[in-house]
């Protein structure tokens, strides 16, 4: 039976991965500054992590949401403890898809209305709700495209204000660093002055750090650089270092009714042992700390290359504008240099988004690796 083709594919076939490095069935080296779209945050088959996962697997995989699993209370008390959220709660699913999903299902509940507030180039998921908000008319159907969401662009304040005041608008959700629309991000002065209206206007904000969260940014959210309160925190991609795992922070003033929100696999054992083993990981070899250090150093060395026409993002969540397309220049840095980078909307930008356990050497390497690519692309512009 064939696959169905919705994915464009690199002919690179990974079987292994160590820490920065995965290896092809041929065993060629790449360095993996992408992380599988910012996944893999604590390295590939980092020892603490495979323990974890195969310790849990061979007492107990998965049971259903029906009985106690005193993993998840683990989960949530270590989550609120590395991140600061105190006394959110935590409702865990399987992807940053679903966690928005959730998000935004449950500001609809709670405040009786239905119409939400996202941004241009905004990135949510695929799912009903989520690929409604999200600005990517190719990826709506039909079927999504009843949901009620007006877009507005960033530092649009006045905006925001008038579509609130209007009285029908449960959510805003936000990226603090957009994702696949290329690591642009709003004013303090505009996040701040959002979570001031929804509060105003009896609407949740949304924190969408289903890319930008645990630590990817230099802070465990994004949203920490800016004195905002989100009603829903959305969660996903770095929480299990590749095992399928998703969830919302829920601030303290909302309350809980039981069948409000379910999921069948979400929470499971084996999910919330990945999701340990990551946080301590992150606790105990300080990679937030790294994070702030190597992004430091990218940057630094960044900025001595004159191709490189604008630094975006935040910590290791880093875009790389050129004056031109890097389609070509991103498939010469996998096939000549064996180094993964990703792409966004913005097709003059690379996306680095690499396991938080970087070093400076990767950082040498990759730059190095750009330098040469460069040239003879320059020559041909």
């Amino acid at each position: 039976m064939p696959l169905f083709d919705v994915y464009p594919l690199y002919n690179v076939t990974p079987v292994s991965g160590k820490d920065m490095k995965v290896y092809d069935e041929k065993g060629v080296e790449y360095l993996d500054l992408y992380g599988g779209h910012a996944v893999i945050s604590i390295g590939h088959s980092h020892p603490n992590y495979v323990e974890a996962v195969t310790k849990q697997v061979s007492a107990l995989g998965f049971y259903s949401n029906a009985v106690q699993n005193p993993l998840q209370v683990q989960l949530a008390d270590k989550i609120e403890k590395l991140s600061g959220c105190k006394d959110y709660e935590l409702f865990l699913c399987n992807s940053g898809a679903e966690a928005n999903e959730n998000a935004l299902k449950l500001a609809s509940f709670k405040t009786g209305k239905s119409r939400v507030i996202a941004f241009n180039n905004s990135f949510h998921g695929r799912t009903s709700a989520a690929v409604a908000a999200t600005d990517n008319k190719s990826i709506v159907a039909p079927i999504n495209a009843q949901q009620q969401v007006t877009f507005l662009a960033l530092n649009d304040v006045e905006g925001v204000k008038r579509e609130l005041e209007k009285g029908d608008v449960c959510a805003v959700i936000l990226e603090f660093i957009q994702g696949v629309g290329g690591l642009d991000q709003g004013s303090a002065e505009f996040f701040e002055q959002v979570d001031k209206l929804c509060k105003l206007n009896k609407t949740y904000l949304i924190a969408d750090e289903v890319q930008s969260g645990y630590g990817r940014s230099g802070k465990f959210f994004a949203f920490q650089y800016y004195n905002v309160t989100p009603e829903v925190i959305s969660i996903a991609k770095g929480m299990g270092n590749g095992f399928p795992i998703g969830g919302i922070l829920i601030h303290p003033g909302i309350k809980a009714k039981h069948g409000m929100l379910g999921t069948t696999f979400g929470g499971n054992h084996l999910a919330c042992a990945a999701g340990l083993a990551v946080l301590n990981t992150i606790e105990k070899e300080h990679l937030i700390e790294n994070v702030n250090d190597i992004s430091k150093y990218f940057i630094s060395v960044a900025k001595t290359i004159p191709q490189i026409k604008n630094i975006k993002g935040k910590g290791l969540m880093i875009g790389l504008e050129f004056d031109f397309e890097v389609g070509d220049l991103r498939k010469k840095l996998i096939y000549e240099h064996h180094i993964f980078t990703g792409g966004a909307s913005n097709k003059k930008l690379i996306r680095i988004l690499p396991p938080l356990t970087i070093k400076k050497t990767h950082v040498d390497q990759f730059f190095e690796a750009l330098k040469k690519t460069l040239v003879p692309i320059e020559v041909v512009k």
